[in-house]
């Protein structure tokens, strides 16, 4: 029976491995659309949203089965109950991506934001690919140092956020109503997307280490 339990907690990581590999491919299938007005390539995201859910919700199943059945505690018990934390931000992040596709396939063929503001998108974006690859490794690994970097990105993603607040709300903004809105959302999508992954990496660290480390999310 001990055997069968550690098979079925190396399942899990497998699975959250698995999810966040889509994941990671969502947001930078999500922000090549946003970026380049592809509208094929954001009905790709939007579409493949529903295999994050599906898979979302298998492992949830999963990690219930295992609680219910095998009862665990101490570490297991923190492995099986992080599971299902961490399944709910991917999937979470996963809806972040279908978001900024949205936008991408709304307004085509024009792009979502005014000339002034994409260069400021194409650098959150690259941050919020870079942060979704991390979360792979993370998970495979239960690395610290790759959890401690992913809060570093994180930073920088709330400085590129800030500075799209500044230009909208700034006395030189020429931008439309629509523009405003648009530029908004956006940020804010990219910049939720990354907070979920420091969440998940505060998860991380906690089974790594024992150690709860706060942060602000």
């Amino acid at each position: 029976m001990r055997e069968v339990f550690q098979q079925e907690l190396q399942e899990v990581q497998e699975r959250l491995v698995e999810i966040s590999g889509l994941v990671a491919v969502s947001i930078d299938n999500a922000t090549r659309a946003f970026n380049e007005s592809n509208v094929e390539l954001a009905e790709t995201v939007i579409a493949d949203d529903a295999k994050i859910d599906a898979a979302c919700a298998e492992l949830d199943e999963l990690a219930i089965n295992i609680l219910a059945r095998q009862q665990p505690v101490a570490r297991d018990l923190r492995i099986v109950v992080s599971a299902l934390r961490i399944s709910a931000s991917l999937e979470r992040m996963g809806d972040m991506s279908e978001h900024i596709a949205q936008l991408a396939r709304y307004r085509f063929p024009d792009k979502v934001v005014p000339k002034s503001l994409r260069g400021t998108f194409k650098d959150m974006g690259a941050l919020d690919v870079v942060m979704a690859r991390m979360l792979v490794e993370l998970l495979k690994t239960e690395d610290v140092t790759i959890a401690e970097a992913i809060r570093n990105e994180d930073d920088k993603v709330d400085s590129l956020h800030l500075s799209v607040f500044d230009k909208v709300l700034g006395e030189k903004w020429k931008g439309e109503a629509v523009d405003t809105v648009d530029a908004t959302l956006a940020s804010r999508y990219h910049e939720r997307f990354a907070d979920h992954a420091v969440s998940i990496a505060k998860k991380v660290q906690y089974l790594a280490t024992g150690d709860w480390v706060p942060t602000e999310v």
